[in-house]
């Protein structure tokens, strides 16, 4: 067992400052930002959020006598799971020992834990394992993450001095020593599982020493972090998995001691920095993961931009944390709210778990330092990151984003006004939806290509079938792969895109040019985000949320904010050309024409 988190004399203010805060990220007042010690400030909100939202929770849990699931949480299909059910135990140990709260001491309250926490012993395999029902069965990293948060819950139970809590702890106790003897040799499938493993396992050793869980621990590190040159992980995924990463590697480093693990969790936030919008939202286009193309806060990185902020002192990092607590995770927790009274329960703990770090305030007295004096942020730099194929542009208010190896070519933000995407395919033998095969920076901007050709097969040769090589089929009815790679080529036609990328003052120039093979259709797609309005576009006749530009400029306003665009073109109306990704959802402005086409589009 582990030494008391705090001296007795210290547990109260402890539980004080700490309690309650399942949604850290979510509630500090924009006001609070200026100054940089308003950690008590921040805590109070938590406290008051966690206390708003434990009634809704306590109507997701299960609690009818004899119920197969008795304890467990309910999602939106009516299943109960293991991952739904930690949050409960997250959000309620935070409730009964935040002092000041109101659910401090409740019998329901407690009596819901324990149930919580019976509930996810029963569920747990012999191996140590749970179910994650929406894709992953016999699960080790689904158990990892759960461990990442039931760690400290069992910290705060057995520190809070009431003997009820305690005992429920030791429930929680015996779920972590089992999921741990499992994750000595249980795999994983993707890349940030190891480091969450890693971080499951430094938690069990710091409650219940195990030579086996630091093996463990040594035997993944011994791969080295995936990082790329740009401060990037390998999924790239910026409102999911690289904040996780980032936070269990500071869990590793802060329990075993190793602060060498912090260095690549610096340059990930060094990095993220420079992929924010003006309005908070995060760059999602690059990311190999379920999360592409969606919107998403900072708030998760808030854990790592604090503990990187306290240990370093680093002014930015202080800065971006004070921005977290008072930017876009107040809306993420006034969505969650709304969630969970509509009985969409499966939803808002997502919302939540992404945004709020209540358990870090109360079982880590470091988390609670004051922040050193913010910095400036980035607001005015253009920046390649070529590992990722993305150059981002941003001038205060004004952001913009390019991309190779991608089917959105350009993004941009002015604001609340959000241009999602910039796509644009040719009818070129159905494959001419475009994504650069590179992306280059040149004076002023940046430039992208994409080169493809469109054969046509010549007969087998006698020696070919001779040889026992026949006529293959695919099932669409076209020659099959194998047997083209046999066959002489012929009537090639060629068509070579080039898109090159612009900016002043935070508007930006897209030039178009496309050669090659002659009266080719092309279409270009300029997808806003739905809410906002458009003026100076025709409605595109059979298509939903679907316009023309055809001659000089339109508008598109949000929230106060305009985006211009123009000037418009349409030589067709064929606009979902074969071959090009479905149409984005969202209101897309079409221009259109035919190769050999050059087009430009201003943006601003």
């Amino acid at each position: 067992m582990t030494e008391p988190l705090l001296p007795s004399a210290s547990r109260r203010e402890f539980l004080r400052a700490g309690a309650g805060a399942a949604a850290l990220a979510a509630l500090a007042p924009r006001s609070l930002a200026a100054d940089p010690d308003t950690t008590a400030d921040v805590i109070r909100e938590l406290i008051r959020f966690n206390d708003e939202r434990i009634p809704a929770l306590l109507a997701s849990q299960e609690r009818g006598s004899g119920h197969r699931w008795l304890g467990g949480q309910i999602n939106d299909f009516g299943l109960h799971s293991a991952t739904g059910t930690k949050a409960l135990i997250v959000a309620y140990t935070c409730a009964l020992c935040s002092e000041g709260g109101k659910h401090r001491g409740s019998a329901e309250v407690t009596e819901a834990l324990r149930l919580a926490v019976e509930y996810l012993n029963r569920v747990q395999y012999e191996d140590g394992t749970v179910d994650f029902y929406a894709t992953n069965f016999r699960s080790p990293p689904d158990v990892a993450f759960i461990v990442e948060n039931l760690g400290p819950c069992y910290s705060v139970l057995k520190a809070s001095g009431d003997p009820k809590l305690a005992a429920i702890a030791d429930g929680i106790g015996r779920f972590i020593v089992k999921a741990a003897d499992g994750l000595v040799t249980g795999g994983v499938h993707t890349p940030n599982h190891r480091w969450v493993v890693c971080c499951a396992l430094a938690i069990a050793h710091s409650l219940f020493p195990n030579p086996r869980y630091l093996a463990r621990v040594d035997q993944w590190l011994a791969e080295n972090i995936d990082l790329d040159p740009d401060g990037q992980y390998t999924e790239k995924s910026t409102t999911v998995y690289s904040p996780n990463v980032d936070r269990a590697l500071v869990v590793v480093a802060r329990l075993l001691k190793r602060p060498e693990l912090l260095e690549p969790v610096r340059r990930n936030l060094e990095m993220t920095l420079y992929y924010v919008h003006p309005d908070g939202e995060v760059v999602t286009e690059a990311s190999r993961r379920q999360d592409r193309y969606q919107r998403g806060s900072m708030a998760r990185y808030y854990y790592a931009y604090r503990h990187l902020a306290i240990i370093d002192g680093n002014g930015r990092f202080a800065a971006m944390t004070r921005q977290i607590e008072g930017g876009a995770p107040a809306q993420i927790a006034r969505e969650a709210q709304e969630l969970l009274q509509a009985r969409r329960f499966e939803a808002a703990r997502t919302l939540l778990e992404a945004s709020l770090e209540l358990i870090s305030f109360l079982s880590e007295p470091e988390f609670r330092r004051p922040l050193p004096p913010s910095l400036p942020l980035p607001k005015d730099y253009s920046r390649l990151f070529s590992y990722s194929s993305l150059a981002r542009v941003r001038r205060g208010d004004r952001s913009g984003t390019v991309l190779a190896g991608n089917t959105t070519l350009f993004s941009y933000r002015h604001r609340s006004a959000a241009l999602e995407s910039v796509r644009f395919a040719t009818a070129f033998f159905g494959k001419g939806q475009f994504t650069g095969d590179m992306i280059e920076a040149r004076e002023g901007g940046y430039i992208v290509r994409q080169s493809l050709e469109g054969p046509y097969f010549q007969p087998l040769t006698k020696e070919q079938i001779a040889d026992g090589e026949h006529t293959k089929m695919a099932p669409n009815g076209t020659l099959a792969n194998s047997g083209r790679a046999l066959r002489a080529r012929s009537n090639i036609s060629k068509l070579e895109a080039t898109v090159n990328v612009t900016e002043k003052d935070g508007r930006f120039r897209l030039e178009f040019l496309i050669e090659g093979t002659g009266e080719v259709p092309v279409a270009i797609e300029l997808a806003f985000r739905h809410g906002g309005k458009l003026h100076g576009v025709d409605p595109l006749p059979g298509v939903t949320d679907g316009y023309l530009l055809r001659s000089g400029k339109g508008r598109y306003e949000s929230g106060g904010d305009v985006i211009e665009f123009g000037p418009g073109r349409v030589e067709h109306t064929y606009t979902q050309v074969r071959g090009a990704s479905p149409k984005w959802d969202g209101m897309s402005v079409y221009l259109t024409g035919l190769t050999p086409f050059r087009a430009t589009l201003d943006i601003g």
